[in-house]
């Protein structure tokens, strides 16, 4: 209920921000007759500096609002709008605050700065991370994330950066390492053919990337290397997911379940805040577009149902793609072995 409420208000926030902009756009652009002349439309000027500094952005944040409210978005927003602003108002009636702008960009410019202190203490601390991975027995895909966030803290564009450095590192640096399997381990990828349709995912970009990109060079040098660099970071992409997917079976130990596929998901989940597992049939009947659910199964080409349900006692946090956390109540999971996975986790 409080939702469908929530998300009725949408509408009539739009309709406000384009009567915020059209009355503006209105009052500066319209051979209108009742906007004074430059000398005398200060507090004119004033109103419109405020609507598209101020009320714009809140609007746009109260639109926005499952993102939630950060100091960054309002600025990126109000300088935004200034800009906007500066476009719409005549320079006549603009010239007294010219200035404006580069206050907002000035401002702008701070929080880039502090977003790479970020960076350089990211990488400050990246040798003392990097032991603490080599002493850590849930290996990098866990564990890098996890420390990046004690160590420089949990801001987006680190989630971010930790996740490219994740693909990297698998994409390049993990070739020498070799799985574990068996006890209390369990893969997921061996009985499919996942790791070939990967595999010829890459072979068609490659392809493609060479076949594309020459014939799009003679027409679009832009264009063509934006194309290269996506293809370029899928291909890096793919094989850092594929590395992850085999370096990083699904594990059962004593207090939890450690689960990931590949770079795209990944989930702890304590055994304590299990409230039920359905097998067999219950949890091949279980509807896995259903909301709150993230289910943990390796596709190729065959459909496939998952053989095991778990239901948590309350949402637990999922990792998903460039670090991004999202709240699940249930996981749908499919292993290789689900009878020596079965066997093991009602041992507990």
């Amino acid at each position: 209920m409080v939702s469908s409420k929530q998300h009725s208000k949408s509408p009539f926030l739009l309709v406000l921000l384009l009567l915020v902009l059209s009355t503006n756009l209105a009052l500066y652009r319209l051979p209108l007759p009742i906007l004074p002349a430059p000398a005398d439309a200060t507090g004119v000027i004033l109103g419109s500096l405020f609507d598209f500094s101020i009320v714009a952005p809140l609007l746009l944040l109260a639109m926005t609002r499952k993102k939630g409210f950060t100091v960054k978005r309002f600025i990126t927003f109000m300088v935004l709008g200034i800009v906007a602003a500066r476009f719409i108002i005549p320079a006549a009636y603009f010239e007294p605050f010219k200035f404006v702008p580069y206050v907002a960009i000035g401002m702008e410019g701070i929080i880039v700065l502090a977003e790479l202190g970020l960076i350089f203490l990211l990488l400050k601390h990246m040798p003392r991370i990097i032991r603490d991975i080599k002493s850590s027995e849930e290996g990098p895909l866990f564990s890098f994330a996890a420390l990046v966030e004690k160590r420089v803290g949990s801001h987006l564009l680190i989630k971010i950066i930790s996740a490219e450095i994740l693909m990297f590192y698998y994409a390049f640096a993990s070739w020498k390492k070799r799985p574990f399997v068996g006890g209390n381990r369990f893969t997921m990828h061996t009985k499919t053919s996942y790791i070939a349709f990967q595999v010829m995912i890459i072979h068609a970009i490659v392809v493609e990337t060479f076949g594309i990109h020459w014939w799009l060079h003679g027409k679009s040098l832009i264009l063509s290397i934006v194309l290269l660099v996506l293809n370029v970071y899928s291909v890096i992409f793919f094989i850092g997911d594929i590395q992850a997917l085999r370096l990083n079976p699904l594990i059962v130990d004593d207090k939890k379940i450690r689960i990931s596929l590949g770079l795209g998901k990944r989930m702890t989940i304590p055994l304590d805040e299990i409230a039920h597992i359905a097998w067999g049939d219950e949890a091949a009947n279980e509807n896995l577009k259903a909301k709150g659910i993230v289910d943990f199964i390796v596709r190729d080409l065959e459909a496939v149902t998952p053989q095991c349900v778990i239901t948590f006692k309350r949402p637990l946090k999922a990792t998903l793609f460039l670090g991004f956390e999202k709240e699940f109540t249930k996981a749908a999971l499919r292993v290789d072995d689900p009878v020596g996975f079965r066997n093991r986790l009602e041992g507990h």
